[in-house]
């Protein structure tokens, strides 16, 4: 059975002089362009209240993918009109980039912090972010759809997981299109929860990678009713239309907390390639960045 081994932890610094001082940290989506790499990640203002947005998100670059430094202006904002689905906040998010620029997926957050969206802006750099679309909204009996995670298929089409909320839970949802500006086409869930797990009850998207010889893997996010998040793996077919394989355990646990009322939580964000394993990037207590490397056994 396939096997994914955590080989080395990372703290990921930021520097202190940016937007972002003072805030925490989530979800740094991090990619390469040529020798440097490039950041995007979510500012949690503090303290966390209607008076505060749920995020900001900036953009970073390194010249060695564990110390960034955040670019001058903000790239991703709250809409200043109250009626706006992201004048709460804006989180989560996840980059595409072709010969037009960037294509940004993140959640966009009502005004009085209820409900978040799938919205997308698009600009021919980070720091020239329009915003263009909500890309999925809540289905009746739903909430929440966020953490966008985007792969194309051998066909070529696209597929988009998702996070969404049912039943005071969270799940993994699934859609397709033929390009990623969409509409999308609600597909079955791709899994789903495990009882007596450690994913027995919230299921959350990770980053989703394919090392040669391998299924791709998708380092999802999972974790009990009391929210106590681990990350572990699932890989799927080549089109993504069935599971292969399952970790039984999580693959990263988050050290304990120096306080017991912090948040027990390790939740993945992105990947890049390092050689021959995968650096993992991740938030813990949803308030700092570290990055794992990970190696794929047969």
């Amino acid at each position: 059975m396939v096997a994914y081994v955590v080989e080395q932890l990372d703290e990921v610094v930021i520097d202190g002089d940016s937007p972002l001082a003072g805030m925490d940290l989530m979800s740094p989506f991090v990619w390469r362009e040529g020798e440097t790499y490039r950041m995007m990640l979510r500012g949690v203002p503090q303290p966390l209240t209607l008076a505060n947005p749920t995020g900001v998100i900036a953009s970073a670059h390194s010249v060695d993918g564990l110390h960034f430094t955040v670019d001058p202006q903000l790239a991703i904002v709250p809409d200043a009109d109250p009626k706006s689905p992201d004048a709460g906040g804006c989180e989560d998010p996840t980059v595409l980039i072709d010969a037009q620029g960037y294509t940004v997926f993140y959640t966009g957050v009502d005004a009085a912090h209820a409900q978040g969206c799938l919205m997308v802006a698009t600009g021919p750099s980070l720091d020239k972010l329009v915003k263009r679309e909500v890309a999925i909204k809540a289905r009746k009996g739903d909430g929440n759809i966020k953490e966008a995670t985007l792969v194309q298929t051998s066909g070529d089409k696209w597929r988009l997981f998702y996070e969404y909320a049912h039943d005071n839970a969270s799940r993994v949802g699934l859609a397709t299109e033929h390009k990623p500006g969409g509409p999308w086409t609600p597909l079955p869930p791709p899994f789903t929860i495990r009882e007596n797990s450690w994913d027995n009850w919230h299921l959350s998207t990770g980053p989703i990678v394919q090392l040669p010889g391998f299924d791709p893997v998708m380092f999802y996010n999972g974790a009990t009713m009391d929210a106590r998040w681990r990350i572990g793996w699932v890989t799927f077919d080549e089109d993504f239309t069935r599971v292969t394989g399952r970790g039984i355990e999580p693959m990263l646990v988050p050290p304990p907390a120096v306080e017991r009322t912090d948040d027990d939580i390790a939740f993945a964000a992105s990947t890049v390639i390092e050689g021959d394993a995968i650096g993992l990037y991740f938030s813990l207590e949803d308030r700092m960045l570290r990055r794992a490397l990970v190696r794929a056994f047969n």
